[in-house]
């Protein structure tokens, strides 16, 4: 029995995270078309970051949830094996965007947030998709690459960027996901 569970854990550690909700994604980038014009719609730039803000917070209940759903269903463990190993993958560059984003905030630097955002987001998806399904690391390749983009033209086009990466990339790599692992 010992070298049966042995066996389990190590074959676990060594697959692949497959429990990303697909269609989660897909409500995550709806929600990033969304939020594009309505926050460039705003009249100052408190407004224009809690629109990103809040379209984060919900962007991340709706794909943490449908994720969970998915695993639970599929007998998977979050916090064990891939799944684990993804999000610690994934925390530090979400961490350093969310500790950069008051400072670049406070400083007048809101132009250099999309960049920011895009940039770290896509390290972080790059570096947990490692562990996850092959379309994960290419969509966080993506928004490194929709970032880098932001970082060379006019800061008027970080809201349209945005809604490239936070919304269309995660719609088609979600639709990806769902069609080829199952929701």
């Amino acid at each position: 029995m010992d070298n049966l569970r042995y066996i389990r854990r190590t074959m676990e550690r060594a697959g692949s995270f497959t429990a990303l909700s697909g269609w989660g994604f897909v409500a995550a980038g709806v929600t990033g078309l969304v939020a594009a014009p309505l926050a460039a719609l705003q009249p100052t730039k408190e407004l224009w970051l809690t629109t990103w803000l809040a379209a984060a917070l919900l962007s991340l209940l709706i794909t943490g949830g449908a994720t969970l759903r998915k695993a639970r269903l599929a007998g998977e463990h979050l916090l064990a094996g891939p799944g684990r190993k993804l999000l610690l993958s994934f925390s530090p560059p979400a961490v350093a965007a969310l500790l950069l984003t008051p400072v670049l905030f406070g400083a007048g630097l809101t132009h250099l947030l999309p960049p920011l955002w895009l940039l770290l987001y896509g390290a972080g998806v790059v570096t947990g998709g490692t562990f996850s399904v092959r379309i994960v690391p290419v969509m966080g390749v993506s928004c490194m690459v929709i970032g880098a983009t932001a970082l060379l033209v006019p800061a008027a086009w970080g809201d349209v960027l945005m809604a490239i990466g936070f919304g269309a990339v995660h719609v088609a790599a979600g639709v990806l996901i769902a069609r080829r692992h199952g929701g």
